[in-house]
């Protein structure tokens, strides 16, 4: 008899660690279920909602490139994470046979910021190196929790419609992402009660990626560099960051983060992060 399942869908989806991250947590709690991986293809979407449908064991997808904002239109309704957002990464099958687009991009990013966060600044500020689909949820993250934002991208003007559209209120700012290649010599003023990130929310670093083009001089004293990247874990960004003494975050924390927002919502218990750890080395492995 076949048992419930979730799985996560993108083009291509060979490089996904979301099964090995779910089918690690159900086994840890005795669940009998399974998560798997599914390549759909843009012209595909439509067709696999309709036959996911009809299957009551499926309790949902997670959502992967290139199909965050495409799937919108194919979905019944949206959870106001991922309407102000305006993205999708995770799909839910409701009793009715409707689809709900949800988003826990933002959670994921956030959580292993939440102690900094819980802290009072005067000012916090963050340098956001990229502005394709993933920049989207941290936008709205740092935004909506006080953050000023430098948005760097090669097409500026994508970026600053991408500030319009989900930050309109703050005194933000744009650049192109050629200004945080090449050294400055600005000199800047006393740091404390400030938090200032630096983010990497480009493909650059990924393994057969370009590396980040980023010069330290850039970064603030006491600055936070977070890397969403995966593969590799530790790319060459945190590497050099970590070199010059800056604290660092890696793209294991917000993958595992937001696949532990997801899981509560398929399989209906709380994902057991007394073995982040091992999770971690299994992800490393």
């Amino acid at each position: 008899m076949s048992k419930p399942y979730a799985e996560v869908i993108g083009n291509p989806i060979v490089q996904s660690k979301s099964p090995t991250i779910h089918n690690f947590w159900l086994g840890k709690l005795g669940i009998d279920a399974e998560y798997r991986a599914c390549h759909v293809r843009p012209d595909e979407l439509a067709a696999y909602l309709r036959s996911r449908n009809a299957d009551d064991n499926w309790r949902g997808c997670n959502v992967t490139m290139p199909h965050k904002q495409a799937i919108i239109p194919l979905l019944n309704r949206l959870d106001p994470a991922a309407t102000r957002v305006g993205a999708v990464n995770t799909v839910l099958r409701k009793a009715d046979g409707s689809h709900t687009g949800c988003n826990t991009d933002v959670a994921g990013f956030v959580e292993p910021l939440q102690p900094l966060l819980a802290q009072h600044h005067h000012y916090r500020m963050a340098r956001i190196l990229g502005a394709g689909g993933a920049a989207r949820a941290i936008v709205v993250a740092l935004a909506d929790r006080g953050f000023t934002l430098v948005l760097a991208a090669r097409d500026p003007a994508k970026a600053q419609a991408m500030l319009d559209e989900l930050a309109p209120q703050g005194e933000h700012h744009v650049v192109n992402l050629a200004h945080f290649a090449v050294p400055t010599d600005f000199a800047f003023d006393n740091r404390e009660g400030i938090l200032d990130l630096v983010v990497n929310a480009s493909p650059l670093g990924m393994l057969g990626q370009l590396s980040l083009p980023f010069d330290f001089s850039h970064a603030p004293p006491g600055s936070v560099v977070y890397d969403i990247v995966t593969h590799p874990v530790e790319t060459p960004l945190l590497q050099q960051a970590r070199e010059r003494g800056f604290d660092t975050i890696d793209g294991l924390a917000m993958l595992i983060g937001q696949a532990a927002a997801a899981f509560e919502k398929f399989f209906g218990q709380g994902a057991p992060r007394e073995h982040d750890a091992e999770l971690r080395a299994l992800l490393t492995a």
